[in-house]
């Protein structure tokens, strides 16, 4: 078959099906236009998902009539001063949009300067252009798409419900928005709820489309390394969430989905939850222009750093900053979840709860012995005895406050100023131990103590040659062993963090771990692997019974412990109930 020039019509189409995926995508050219104009205020109106109508309006610089024209030609732009590509300061420069949506749908573009006195219209109904003319409007932009892929329908077949395709409007003016908390955004239409956000600084629009549940739970990034600078809002650890939907990424006010900056905070978040759970963040980062490609993707949604190691660098160091600032934190979300666990108990149908003022039962001496309801009522009636606390009062400047109990030998109760604490001793001392742990490793090989006899542990012969070729990466962590004949491993020394540890449980943990990571070569890269199960078997232990002064020092040690909010598997290491919480939960109102 000969080579033949495609005309321009097919040519605008395929084009259209790289830059215009979905009423989404449509959304997004347009909202940066408006953005790259200067506008300070942009309305976006959707009708039907956006495949009826989707409608942009701002108040940006707007255009003359040798300008209206061009824009919707192919490869027409205002927004390369050369033509270079290595220096990219607006959102759009391909010159491809307007085209490309004219393409595909009925395209009605009207604008206006602020110098002219009216405004100018011109129509593209797939690829067929009309004259330019008169509209009457303010300064500004207002473009309309009508029928989005009418003419298309082996794309309009793979649109989603009006439902979603609205969600994924939604979601772009949402990342938009935060990218330029100086606009003003306007999301309205017949197929949505209206949305409106004022500009404002970057924290107050982090809160408008996040919520302030977040920002209650999160911290701010602020760090400039290697020429990057980091800024945003980071979630707690416990404020984790079961999808990616809350992780919003920024370069140089472009919203991307970029490997390196995900692969960062995944990294990052490592140490503090789980495998299958997602960080909430808010991440904007600013790199010179010239240091990042944002040419590789006609959406424009993926780059390509220059120095990508040293972005890495700096958001992985960003993010453990802010968590380290953040302490022993929690999120609020953790008591809020016990709260909802809570329920009153179930009356039989028919009888009034005791709190109700249903038939009056006699109490004290006028009850009868065959009443178990009033004999239950009779304590009441006694003095109230004052709380003596086991020990004197501990200052009530302590955060997680003084110890007062410990239930099932597990959890120790703790009261501080206005607040019960409920604090999980094995999760908890978990964290502190693998602090310790980092720390010490971060200065040189663990510090380790010896046994006066070897302990011997009996295992399957392809385990002991696991921890045999691991040997040397295990002494840098304090732990010292031994083949012992063909099935048995001698261990002479362990970390001396670790006290009196469960040396049988460690070392068949540990060789698990080994036959699951494959190789020793890996365990250069597996060392917070390594620690965390070391110190779970060396911290203290559930169902040990622990004297008054051990909980306090735990507690104490738990404030000065960076990331102590959260074990080394990301669950919370304690919760906090406030006196209005629990008075909430009894229904008692002042």
């Amino acid at each position: 078959m000969p080579i033949r020039q495609l005309p321009e019509d097919l040519i605008n189409r395929i084009a259209a099906g790289e830059v215009v995926e979905r009423p989404a995508s449509v959304v997004k050219e347009l909202v940066e236009n408006a953005i790259d104009a200067g506008a300070g205020r942009i309305v976006v109106t959707t009708a039907g998902g956006g495949r009826s109508l989707i409608r942009v309006e701002d108040d940006g610089s707007g255009m003359d009539r040798d300008d209206l024209v061009l824009a919707v030609e192919r490869h027409a732009t205002s927004k390369l001063a050369d033509d270079g590509l290595d220096n990219i300061r607006t959102l759009g420069f391909r010159g491809e949009a307007l085209a490309s949506i004219g393409a595909v749908a009925h395209l009605i573009f009207s604008s206006r300067t602020a110098e002219a006195t009216s405004g100018l219209r011109i129509e593209v109904d797939r690829s067929r252009k009309s004259g330019v003319a008169p509209q009457a409007m303010n300064r500004g932009t207002i473009v309309e798409v009508r029928d989005l892929f009418a003419g298309v329908p082996a794309r309009l077949k793979f649109l989603k419900s009006d439902r979603a395709e609205a969600a994924a409007v939604a979601d772009v003016v949402k990342r938009l928005a935060m990218a330029n908390p100086q606009v003003h955004f306007v999301l309205d239409g017949t197929d949505r709820s209206p949305t409106n956000w004022p500009g404002g600084a970057l924290a107050a629009r982090v809160m408008q489309v996040m919520g302030a549940d977040f920002a209650e739970n999160a911290v701010p990034l602020a760090t400039t390394r290697h020429g990057v600078v980091v800024t945003g809002l980071a979630g707690l650890p416990t404020y984790s969430r079961a999808n990616s939907l809350s992780q919003f990424y920024f370069v140089n006010g472009r919203s991307v989905r970029d490997k390196v900056l995900l692969g960062a905070v995944r990294a990052a978040y490592a140490d503090f939850v789980f495998r299958d759970r997602f960080p909430a963040i808010a991440l904007f980062v600013s790199i010179d222009p010239a240091a990042v490609d944002v040419n590789v993707h006609p959406a424009k949604t993926e780059l390509r750093f220059r120095d990508a190691g040293g972005v890495r660098s700096a958001v992985i160091r960003a993010v453990l900053d802010a968590l380290g600032e953040a302490g022993y934190r929690a999120s609020t979300t953790v008591a809020e979840d016990v709260m909802s666990a809570f329920r009153a108990p179930e009356m039989a149908a028919g009888t009034p709860p005791p709190w109700s003022g249903g038939p009056a039962r006699p109490v004290a001496g006028a009850s009868t012995p065959t009443d178990p309801f009033a004999s239950a009522l009779a304590g009441l009636a006694e003095p109230s005895a004052r709380f003596e606390p086991f020990e004197p009062a501990l200052p009530q400047e302590y955060p997680l406050g003084s110890a007062r109990a410990q239930m099932f030998e597990n959890f120790i109760v703790a009261q501080n100023g206005d607040s019960l604490v409920l604090v999980d001793q094995h999760a908890a001392h978990e964290r502190l131990v693998y602090e310790k742990f980092k720390t010490q490793l971060q200065s040189g090989p663990v510090a380790s103590q010896m046994h006066l006899i070897p302990v011997v542990v009996e295992m399957p012969e392809d385990d002991c040659g696991r921890l045999e070729e691991a040997a040397p990466t295990l002494e840098r962590l304090g732990l010292y062993l031994d083949r012992f004949g063909p099935r048995a491993i001698a261990i002479r020394e362990t970390p001396a963090l670790l006290g009196q540890a469960d040396i049988d449980g460690l070392v068949r943990d540990l060789a698990d771990g080994l036959a699951e990571w494959d190789s020793a070569d890996a365990l250069g890269d597996r060392l917070d692997a390594i620690i965390a199960r070391m110190a779970c078997h060396g911290s203290v232990r559930s169902g040990r019974v622990l004297r008054l002064d051990e909980m306090n020092a735990l507690l104490r040690e738990m404030e000065r412990t960076p990331h102590s909010g959260q074990c080394i598997h990301g669950r919370p290491t304690y919760v906090e109930l406030r006196k209005a919480d629990l008075e909430r939960m009894f229904g008692r109102t002042r």
